[in-house]
C-alpha cells in the first residue's frame, strides 16, 4: 500500500501526459504566438470598445479549430469523462504553458471563468441545465461569467453577500449589484452563475445560493466597465451589473437551495491551480523578456544586463519561479491524493504566494525596460495589471494567510511534541502566558 506522504512527493507528470503537454507546447510555439501579433494589430480597427475588429473573431476561431484538430481540448477538467480526464497535477504543467501567451488558454477552451462553471455544471448541474448551458460551453460555441462580488460589502467573506433571491410563484426574483464581472463584457458571454441570498433565516453557511441567469434576461443591466489601472480589459471586461426583478425558472437554481458555499468548494480549488499555474507562466515570459533586454541594450558603456544587481535581480527570479512551480505542483497533487477540502491550506498557501511573487518579477523586468516596459509598446504593463488583480480575486491575500496562520496555530496546539520542544526552549516557562 502506498503511503500518502510519499505520494504526495511524487510531482511527476504521469507519462500518459507527456504527449499532450508536447502537442500543447507545439500550438502555442507554432499558432498561438504568431496569431498573437495578427490579433493585437487589428485592435486599432475596433468600432467600439467591447465589440470585437473585424477579424478578430476569425482569429480566435482558427485556433479553436486546429487545436480541436490536435486533440487540445477542454482538458481542464479532472478526472471527468467529459474532458481529458487528466490529473490536477498534470493539467498543472499544461497551464503553466498556457500563461506565456494571452490566447492560448481560451483556443483550447481551458479560459476562465468558464473552466470553473463547466466544471460546476459538469458536478452540480441538472441533465437540463446541462444540456442548455454545459454543452455549448464545452463546444466553445458560448462564454459564460460567475458574479460574486458586491460593491457595497466586504466580499472577501462571501457571507456579507446580499444580492437577494425570492421565489415567487415558480421563479427567482433577483435584485441587487455586481461588480467586478469577468467576462460579461463579451458578446459571447451568454449565462452567469449569480451567488444570491436565499435563506436568510437559515444557518450561516446555508443562506447562500447559486442560480443560472441568462445575460439577456429583463432587469440584467450591465452598468458599464470596471477599471483596473485605468484598463478597461475589453472586450472581455470586468462589468458592473445590476439586477432589478430579474425573474429566472426555479429549475435554475444549481444543486437546490443554500448550497452556494458547497459549490464554491467544487470550483475554488482547481480554479486557483490554474490561476496561479498560468501566473508562473507569466512570470517565465517576464524573465525571458527582462534578459532579452537587458542583453540587447546599453548605457554607460555596458550591456545593461550587467549593471547595478541585474544579474542577482534574474538569480532571484529565477529562483522564485523554481520554487512557485514546487509549491503549485505540491498543492495540484494535494488535490489529487487528498481531494478538494483536504487540500485547502495547500491552495491557500499558492494563492497568497504566487500573484505576489509574479508582480514582483513582472515589476523587475519592467524597470529593466526602464519607460517602454510602461508602455504599450511591452506585453510587461498589462501582465502586471493582471497580476496584482489576482491578488484579490478568488480570495485576498489576508483571507489566505489567515487560513494558513490559523491551521498552523491548531496544529501547534494539537501537537504535545511542539508545544513541549518550544516550551523547552523557554526554560520551561508556559509559552501561553506571554513574556
Amino acid at each position: 500500500m502506498v503511503n500518502v506522504n510519499d505520494e504526495l512527493h511524487d510531482l511527476r507528470l504521469s507519462e500518459s501526459a507527456k504527449p499532450l503537454l508536447d502537442r500543447v507546447v507545439k500550438h502555442i510555439r507554432d499558432n498561438c504566438d504568431p496569431a498573437h501579433v495578427a490579433y493585437e494589430a487589428l485592435e486599432d480597427k475596433k468600432p467600439s470598445r467591447f465589440e470585437y475588429a473585424p477579424g478578430q473573431l476569425e482569429i480566435i476561431e482558427d485556433l479553436k479549430a486546429k487545436a480541436k484538430e490536435a486533440g487540445l481540448w477542454n482538458f481542464f477538467l479532472p478526472n471527468a469523462e467529459t474532458g481529458e480526464g487528466l490529473s490536477n497535477l498534470d493539467y498543472a504543467y499544461i497551464a503553466f504553458e498556457l500563461g506565456k501567451n494571452p490566447l492560448a488558454a481560451e483556443s483550447m477552451n481551458c479560459a476562465a471563468p468558464d473552466t470553473g462553471n463547466m466544471e460546476v455544471l459538469e458536478r452540480v448541474g441538472t441533465q437540463e441545465q446541462k444540456d442548455t448551458w454545459l454543452k455549448p460551453l464545452l463546444a466553445g460555441e458560448i462564454r459564460s461569467a460567475f458574479a460574486m462580488t458586491e460593491p457595497d460589502v466586504a466580499s472577501s467573506d462571501a457571507k456579507n453577500i446580499g444580492t437577494r433571491a425570492v421565489l415567487e410563484n415558480g421563479e427567482w426574483v433577483i435584485n441587487g449589484e455586481k461588480y467586478y464581472i469577468s467576462g460579461a463584457g463579451d458578446p459571447r458571454c451568454k449565462i452567469m452563475i449569480v451567488m444570491v441570498k436565499t435563506s436568510p433565516d437559515a444557518d450561516t453557511f446555508r443562506q447562500q445560493s447559486q442560480i443560472l441567469v441568462p445575460m439577456d434576461t429583463p432587469g440584467v443591466e450591465i452598468v458599464g466597465p470596471m477599471n483596473v489601472f485605468g484598463h478597461d480589459d475589453a472586450p472581455h471586461g470586468h462589468m458592473q451589473i445590476r439586477f432589478t426583478d430579474v425573474r429566472v425558472p426555479e429549475a435554475n437554481i444549481l444543486w437546490g437551495e443554500g448550497r452556494g458555499f458547497e459549490i464554491s468548494q467544487v470550483r475554488l480549488g482547481p480554479g486557483r491551480i490554474h490561476h496561479c499555474m498560468r501566473s508562473i507562466g507569466a512570470a517565465e515570459k517576464a524573465l525571458d523578456l527582462m534578459i532579452y533586454r537587458g542583453l540587447t541594450r546599453e548605457a554607460f558603456g555596458k550591456k545593461i544586463i550587467d549593471l547595478g544587481k541585474n544579474m542577482e535581480t534574474i538569480s532571484r527570479s529565477r529562483i522564485e519561479i523554481d520554487a512557485m512551480r514546487l509549491m503549485v505542483l505540491k498543492a495540484a497533487k494535494a488535490m489529487d491524493v487528498l481531494g478538494n477540502k483536504e487540500a485547502r491550506i495547500w491552495v491557500s498557501k499558492i494563492k497568497a504566494m504566487v500573484p505576489e511573487k509574479a508582480c514582483k518579477i513582472i515589476d523587475d523586468a519592467m524597470q529593466v525596460h526602464g519607460a517602454t516596459g510602461i508602455s504599450q509598446w511591452s506585453p510587461l504593463s498589462s501582465m502586471y495589471m493582471k497580476q496584482r488583480t489576482l491578488r484579490f480575486a478568488d480570495g485576498p491575500d489576508e483571507v489566505h494567510h489567515h487560513v494558513i496562520a490559523r491551521a498552523e496555530r491548531k496544529e501547534f496546539e494539537d501537537s504535545n511534541e511542539r508545544v513541549a520542544a518550544a516550551k523547552s526552549e523557554t526554560g520551561g516557562g508556559n509559552i501561553f502566558d506571554g513574556p
